[in-house]
């Protein structure tokens, strides 16, 4: 897996869960609300998406109750870019955005800067 840049507003999902899980509950709830317990019932919608295990570790980490949960299109379109090869275009697919969406995100994640050292 190769390192991308985790915004800040992302990184506590990260840090409780990992990457794969974080794009997996970002893409089920991103843009709206969802609550976290850390004892969740069966019917727990998050639950169900990310699995109980990681529900508890998120609530732990983030804190039980009602979230707002970030889209971070921009951060899932690096992730399926450089970690799982996706192309531009099925990317674009994916978060419901246009090609040239997704080219201009990529494009502002890396750096313009030469490299001093090699």
């Amino acid at each position: 897996m190769v390192d991308i840049r985790v915004p800040a507003h992302v990184q506590p999902f990260v840090t409780a869960i990992g990457i794969e899980p974080t794009v997996k509950f970002l893409l089920a709830f991103g843009g709206g609300y969802a609550y976290l317990s850390e004892n969740p019932q069966e019917r727990s919608p998050v639950a169900k998406e990310i699995g109980r295990e990681a529900t508890i570790a998120l609530a732990r980490e983030i804190g039980s109750g009602g979230i707002s949960v970030p889209t971070a299109k921009p951060f899932i379109a690096s992730h399926m870019k450089f970690n799982l090869g996706l192309t531009t275009n099925d990317i674009a697919r994916q978060l419901h955005v246009t090609h040239a969406t997704v080219r201009k995100w990529l494009q502002a994640g890396e750096s313009k800067q030469l490299e001093l050292f090699r």
